[in-house]
């Protein structure tokens, strides 16, 4: 069985630039969260136009397996298109983090540095490495892994929706085998960048349901966000029948 709970604030800016949802198609479920760029304008829009696209496809699809790809590439042209539309092709910018599942495996791909995470035994067993400045840095071991929350170019994105591409810039991960999986969590950046990840397990570990899972989170978030420019932060908290 499936449980999931949503939480979306706008942290201390005027607009709320984050959007997330959760799809339903005979038994399979769509976990859709995106996050505009707001230095660009109009990211309110792009992240809604994008999570909208993933759901409409969604409702037409029969298989999980083979969905994030095309998912992918109609937002991109849904987006670049509404760009075009109204003269804003400098603006409308999105990252995307999408999970699917069919009750045997989740399917997960993302664009920019909104991530997925997956825990086993209360502990992070995979998540996604972000298409970011500071995580290219950790990659060439320039910097360590616990220097990207508070690296000064922590908001500098290698790839994102809404720039057009000459080749497909989401990335797809193996497909986790929900047996392995007890839970799993997307979330955006100023979500993950105020949380821990041994705070996310801890909570995990010591919560009944998936919303007191979410509500615990969230309220560290809130708590390490105060007195600071705090961004919109989202996330969207899975659990599977492995608890």
């Amino acid at each position: 069985m499936i449980t999931y709970s949503i939480y979306t604030s706008a942290g201390s800016r005027p607009v709320n630039e984050d959007s997330a949802a959760v799809f339903e198609n005979n038994g399979r479920y769509c976990f859709i969260l995106c996050d505009g760029l707001g230095g660009h304008g109009m990211g309110d829009a792009a992240s809604q136009l994008v999570t909208r696209c993933f759901g409409e496809y969604f409702q037409q699809s029969d298989s999980c397996g083979d969905f994030l790809a095309p998912a992918f590439e109609i937002a991109q042209g849904s987006l670049l298109g509404e760009q075009r539309r109204l003269g804003a092709e400098r603006k409308m910018k999105t990252t995307a983090v999408c999970a699917v599942t069919d009750g045997a495996s989740a399917f997960i791909g993302h664009v920019g540095d909104s991530r997925f995470y997956c825990f086993r035994r209360n502990k992070v067993k995979m998540r996604t490495l972000d298409h970011s400045v500071p995580q290219m840095l950790v990659m060439s071991r320039e910097i360590k892994e616990s220097e990207i929350r508070n690296h000064p170019d922590r908001s500098l994105l290698l790839r994102v929706m809404g720039v057009p591409w000459e080749e497909p810039k989401y990335e797809l991960e193996k497909p986790v085998p929900l047996h392995k999986c007890q839970a799993f969590l997307l979330c955006s950046d100023g979500f993950w960048e105020l949380i821990e990840e041994s705070d996310m397990c801890s909570t995990l570990k010591n919560s009944n349901n998936v919303q007191e899972w979410l509500m615990s989170m969230s309220e560290i978030v809130r708590r390490n966000g105060e007195g600071r420019d705090m961004d919109n932060n989202t996330a969207i908290a899975v659990w599977t029948d492995q608890k």
